[in-house]
C-alpha cells in the first residue's frame, strides 16, 4: 500500500512536470505491455516528452493543483498514462498513433495541445497537423521565395544593362 507521504511526493512530481509542459496527452494504458511501455518511454524521451503512469486520483489532484490544464474527471477512468510535452506538441500524437494504430481501439483519452483540447477520436487529426519544424520550414521557404525572385530580377537587369553598355560601346567604336 502506498503511504500518504508517497502519494504527496507523486502528486508534487506530477505538478512539476505539468508546470514545465506546453501540451499534455492522456492515454489509455490498460492494454500496454511492459515492453511496449518501455519502448514508448524511450521514444518520448527522444522528442523531449515524458510518459508517466499514475493513479487517476493522483493525476486529478496534480491537475487541479497546477491549474494549467482543464481535464474533466470523466476522462480519468481506467488505467491512464500522462504524456508531458516539453517541446514539439504534435510529435507525441504521431508516436501514440504509431503504437496504437494496429489495436483499432481508441488509445487517446484527451490531448491538450497549446491550449486546444482534442478528445480521443481526434488522434488522427492531431497527428496530421504539421510539426513546429515543418511550419518554420514552410515560413522560411515562403520568405525565401520573394527574395530569390528579387535577386533574379536584379541579375536580369544587370545583364540587360551590361548588354546595353556593350552595344553602345560597339556603336561608338564603329563611328
Amino acid at each position: 500500500m502506498v503511504t500518504k507521504e508517497k502519494k504527496r511526493e507523486i502528486v508534487a512530481g506530477l505538478v512539476r512536470k505539468l508546470e514545465n509542459s506546453t501540451s499534455l496527452y492522456l492515454v489509455d494504458a490498460g492494454g500496454m505491455t511492459v515492453a511496449q511501455s518501455g519502448a514508448m518511454r524511450q521514444e518520448f524521451r527522444k522528442i523531449n516528452a515524458e510518459m508517466k503512469v499514475a493513479k487517476n486520483t493522483l493525476i486529478n489532484l496534480a491537475l487541479k493543483e497546477d491549474g494549467k490544464f482543464n481535464v474533466s474527471e470523466n476522462v480519468l477512468k481506467g488505467s491512464t498514462a500522462v504524456i508531458f510535452v516539453y517541446e514539439d506538441p504534435i510529435a507525441p500524437a504521431k508516436l501514440i498513433r504509431k503504437y496504437f494504430e494496429k489495436d483499432k481501439k481508441p488509445a487517446l483519452k484527451l490531448a491538450i495541445v497549446e491550449g486546444q483540447t482534442f478528445d480521443g477520436s481526434q488522434l488522427k487529426t492531431v497527428a496530421e497537423l504539421p510539426s513546429r519544424e515543418d511550419m518554420i520550414a514552410s515560413i522560411v521557404g515562403s520568405l525565401h521565395a520573394p527574395i530569390s525572385g528579387i535577386v533574379g530580377s536584379i541579375n536580369a537587369v544587370m545583364r540587360d544593362v551590361a548588354s546595353l553598355v556593350e552595344e553602345v560601346a560597339k556603336k561608338q567604336a564603329g563611328q
